[in-house]
């Protein structure tokens, strides 16, 4: 049986919850995290020592980073899915997008959200998020070209890529108080992935 600890208003929990959902792999979750707390205890640092969320166990195998949890869970127990093909150039351009997310569009994304979800009106720098805000739709128009006549991010199938920007993606659109540009590609692709059963049973909630 595997474990999964961690909260799911988390953005990363939810990435490893929806790909299990798309292996329809069973498993057990564990709240972890923020209200939770155990993420600071020494059972759960043994298992994770940098005390984040996600940590998956798998029988004996324990391991943290959302994205390489992905990786593990498809090649485990997804022979033959579409989700991270073995063909070397798909495969290489599914993992850019991975890598993307956590280099690039999360550090962009977060302070967006921690001001507009958790962080009380009066606390706000409203000059700092208006930059944040510019700084993470440049990011979002990126990825609307990018996505100009195509089903998915990669191939003509859904994979780790979509739920990993999908993931994120709900964050910018779930955003009050964003005034967002026009961008067709990337919203015909949202509304497209939005239908999957795993984005709705652990994506689709408010932001909290």
């Amino acid at each position: 049986m595997i474990t999964i600890w961690g909260r799911t208003n988390s953005v990363n929990v939810q990435k490893v919850l929806w790909c299990c959902d798309e292996l329809v792999l069973p498993y057990e979750r564990i709240d972890a995290g923020m209200q939770f707390g155990r993420n600071n205890e020494p059972a759960y640092l043994s298992m994770n020592p940098t005390g984040k969320i996600p940590t998956l166990v798998d029988d004996d195998f324990e391991l943290w980073e959302s994205n390489s949890i992905l990786r593990y869970l498809a090649l485990q127990y997804g022979a033959g899915s579409p989700l991270y093909p073995a063909e070397p150039r798909l495969r290489a351009s599914i993992d850019r997008w991975l890598d993307w997310s956590l280099s690039t569009l999360q550090p962009a994304e977060r302070p967006v959200f921690w001001t507009l979800v958790r962080t009380p009106p009066e606390q706000r720098d409203a000059a700092r998020l208006a930059e944040d805000i510019r700084n993470v739709t440049a990011l979002w128009q990126m990825l609307d070209t990018h996505l100009q006549g195509r089903f998915f991010l990669e191939s003509d199938k859904f994979t780790l890529a979509d739920i990993v920007i999908g993931a994120y993606a709900k964050r910018w659109f779930g955003l009050d108080g964003v005034e967002r540009p026009p961008l067709p590609n990337l919203e015909r692709w949202y509304s497209r992935i939005a239908t999957r059963p795993g984005f709705k049973k652990y994506v689709d909630f408010p932001l909290t």
